[in-house]
């Protein structure tokens, strides 16, 4: 007989790879062979086929059915393969014709019924076929809003093996996929709600024009965590490369939501405290799976109560933090996932906590140990640095006369506006991208404006590394001021706003 062929996809973290599978039957003993580097789940898929192609209403081959999956060093992981499996088979005992698998890519997990259930990851794989030169794609039909997201390729859902089969001989045509839905925003509060705290909001708001890491410090009960939570109302919505990024990474968690996939809103990933370093930037056995940092990727990591975490969660996160990314090394292979996200840290000054810093009972050495775990090198790293005072009466009062989240967002929008005039053509969509070469070259600022940083830096109050976020800081300053480059003023907040010591 001659061989059966099917195309499928074999991913690796994003990085998906054309996986062709080959079926051919020939003379000996019945039985089924699958070879190309399967896992172990992968292996039960001749079993969970063969039940799904005879409760389908075929006969499955009679003799020896040898299987390959090519690349053959190529490791496979998951179910996604059962459709092509199946369709590759009955193509190769001639009970469908294959001519119309040219270009298509199969994805699927078979029931023993001949469902055709979901599978993670199907957003990611249809990226790489379409970039690989495939231009059809079949998957179950839960994930056809999912599938199609992607442009350039005709996506096509089955809820069941018979589907496809009589899709292939022409007798029928499969599901389509609807108009791509966008994620409904979530209900994140209006900054109004905030009491008091009038120089918090205003880091806010910087941090969210200029896309700065934040840390927020003070007693609880002051707002800290309510105000972290409104940062995603600031933000602007996500454009189409950045949605597909991010709603790429849920396919692969399988965090997706059914109805409307595609990720607009900036999405905010606030994981517990006593999360490993696993679940906070990536793990697992075999291929590693993405963490909340890879979750949180165009959108907000909140680490409330953050020196709760321990020094071994929280300096994981360095690396990440520069480079955007997060590459993580398995037995099964090495796999990268985006993470640029803008971090909030938010935590009390001390183990005891009270409202009032003078009622406080921690000795100075433990309140050292205490904020300690926050390291010199992971501050170094976050923007904007605001200590919050307790809420007073007079407060409560004013509260309804501070800015809402709409009116403070249309500053940002504009600042975030101006930012990506001056830097497009670079590449760059915010201040906090922008690499410290070209803030002290191309775009230098006259050494009257930036004398203060230079005098901190002589002192050694400020790192290199903080001298370039002091000079990110004070571009977004001067876009919130709508202003055409920094002030000596602008120069000088920014150095305030990451140490009050350095000024």
């Amino acid at each position: 007989m001659p061989l059966g062929r099917a195309w499928s996809i074999a991913l690796l973290g994003l990085r998906g790879t054309v996986v062709e599978v080959e079926a051919d039957i020939g003379a000996g003993l019945p039985g089924t062979k699958l070879l190309g580097l399967p896992d172990p789940g992968l292996r039960e898929a001749k079993d969970r086929v063969r039940a799904a192609v005879r409760n389908s209403g075929n006969s499955w081959p009679d003799k020896q059915v040898t299987l390959g999956l090519s690349p053959a060093n190529l490791p496979k992981v998951g179910s996604a393969y059962d459709l092509a499996i199946a369709v590759a088979t009955l193509v190769a005992a001639g009970v469908v014709p294959g001519s119309g698998l040219a270009g298509t890519t199969l994805l699927g997990e078979l029931a023993l019924d001949g469902r055709i259930r979901h599978v993670r990851g199907v957003l990611p794989s249809l990226l790489a076929a379409r970039e690989a030169g495939m231009t059809r794609a079949v998957v179950p039909v839960e994930s056809l809003a999912e599938g199609g997201l992607v442009p350039g390729m005709q996506v096509h859902g089955a809820a069941e093996l018979t589907e496809v089969l009589d899709w292939l001989r022409a007798d029928r045509e499969l599901h389509t996929a609807p108009e791509a839905a966008a994620q409904a925003p979530d209900d994140v509060g209006d900054l109004a709600d905030v009491v008091g705290q009038p120089e918090a909001r205003y880091a806010l708001e910087v941090a969210a024009a200029g896309g700065h890491h934040l840390l927020l410090i003070g007693p609880p009960g002051v707002g800290k965590s309510m105000l972290a939570h409104r940062l995603p109302g600031l933000l602007p919505l996500l454009d189409d490369d950045e949605a597909l990024e991010a709603t790429a990474v849920r396919s692969v968690d399988g965090s997706l939501p059914p109805g409307a996939p595609l990720i607009r809103v900036p999405p905010l990933v606030a994981p517990h405290h006593s999360t490993s370093v696993a679940a906070l930037i990536g793990g697992g056995s075999g291929i590693a799976a993405p963490g909340a940092i890879s979750r949180a990727h165009r959108g907000v990591l909140l680490l409330d109560e953050a020196c709760e975490y321990g020094a071994e969660r929280l300096e994981s996160l360095r690396t990440a933090l520069e480079e955007g990314e997060v590459r993580l090394a398995r037995s099964r292979g090495a796999v990268t996932y985006p993470a640029r996200f803008q971090l909030v840290l938010a935590t009390n000054p001390c183990p005891c906590a009270p409202a009032r810093e003078s009622e406080c009972s921690c000795s100075p050495a433990v309140r050292r140990s205490y904020l300690g775990k926050l390291s010199g090198p992971l501050l170094d790293r976050v923007d904007i640095q605001v200590r919050m005072r307790p809420v007073t009466a007079m407060d409560a009062h004013a509260g309804s006369t501070v800015d809402s989240t709409e009116v403070v967002r249309g500053r940002v929008l504009r600042a975030r506006e101006r930012a990506l005039r001056r830097w497009s053509e670079q590449g760059w969509r915010t201040n906090a991208e922008v690499p410290g070469p070209a803030l002290r070259q191309e775009f230098a600022l006259p050494a009257t404006v930036t004398a203060v940083l230079d005098r901190a830096l002589e002192r050694s109050a400020v790192t290199a590394r903080g001298a370039d976020r002091c000079l990110r800081l004070a571009w977004t300053l001067a876009d919130l001021a709508a202003r055409d480059r920094p002030e000596p003023e602008d120069v000088a907040a920014a150095l305030e706003f990451r140490d009050r010591r350095a000024v």
